[in-house]
């Protein structure tokens, strides 16, 4: 709303708005590209403008979502969800992303896995084998394996370690 709304102030025409994306009516010119620079990024937007930087963050907000929001969804391979919605072959989606991030697709993957898990531990409401499940982990032990990779804890210290930092609300 907040980019919308800014964008409607400049006067430019939108034809498509959505999380992370918006199609004008027209193109811009270099004055109009600095000036939507100059009010979004203070308020904590950036402006991505060539289109492999476009292509990158199409892939990490589809990772994010499939790990953060897809729980209900049949599970797919990653590179066939990518490769649909992208139209790209997923060779060069690869290469283009460890190109830009100095990362895999698989590593940044694994990351967000491993703080959706974080996540889930703090909010005890779930057991390390139904976090193993909802993440679509083949085992608790292979969770269990990659966190410790990834965070150097295990996820039961992990757990300990915020759960001593948490005060009972009788102690504040």
């Amino acid at each position: 709303m907040v980019v919308q709304s800014e964008l409607e102030k400049l006067g430019l025409g939108i034809k498509k708005i959505k999380l992370g994306e918006v199609v004008l009516e027209k193109p811009l010119d270099s004055e109009q590209k600095h000036s939507i620079e100059q009010i979004l990024i203070p308020l904590g937007f950036e402006v991505i403008d060539d289109k492999k930087s476009q292509i990158i963050e199409k892939i990490k907000t589809i990772i994010i979502d499939q790990v953060h929001h897809a729980d209900n969804e049949p599970k797919m391979n990653l590179s066939d969800i990518l490769c649909t919605q992208l139209n790209h072959d997923y060779n060069y989606l690869s290469n283009l992303f460890s190109e830009v991030e100095g990362t895999t697709i698989e590593k940044y993957f694994i990351a967000q896995k491993i703080e959706k898990v974080k996540e889930l531990l703090v909010y005890d409401e779930l057991s390390l084998s139904e976090i193993a499940h909802r993440l679509n982990y083949s085992s608790v032990a292979y969770l269990s394996n990659q966190f410790k990779k990834v965070t150097g804890l295990t996820p039961s210290y992990f757990k300990q370690i915020k759960e001593d930092k948490r005060k009972p609300l009788d102690h504040l």
